[in-house]
């Protein structure tokens, strides 16, 4: 794992993306749910080829501002580009943008590489 590693994700906006599907509000534009969502996404994707067979990551930490709304057919870039590791703790950081450039969503996400099993065995799934 190491810093640097990112990715992007493209995403157009649809229904049950919107604050009312979620039900994190009442207006027909992205939900900041939706938003978090596609930025763990595209954190997972970052690093998807540097965790080993049998191991994963989960998420233990979110900072993100919701900075712009986005109506539904708008088209939203996700980047997440790893800014530290230290051991099996990875942060990152996210942005996300609509098609002009403007500024939607940006802020800090941290995950820890886990062992799969270990990890589902002691949660007892």
């Amino acid at each position: 794992m190491e810093k640097g590693l990112s990715a992007t994700l493209t995403r157009t906006v649809g229904e049950d993306d919107t604050a009312i599907a979620l039900g994190s509000g009442s207006l027909p534009v992205l939900g900041t749910p939706r938003v978090l969502a596609w930025c763990e996404e595209a954190t997972c994707t970052a690093i998807a080829g540097a965790v080993a067979d049998g191991q994963t990551s989960v998420g233990t930490r979110v900072r993100l501002d919701h900075l712009g709304a986005s109506p539904v057919g708008a088209t939203v870039a996700v980047v997440a580009t790893v800014t530290a590791v230290d051991g099996r703790l990875v942060s990152f950081e996210v942005v996300a943008t609509d098609s002009d450039g403007r500024l939607l969503a940006e802020g800090e996400v941290r995950r820890v590489v886990v062992d799969t099993e270990r990890f589902l065995a002691r949660v007892g799934a």
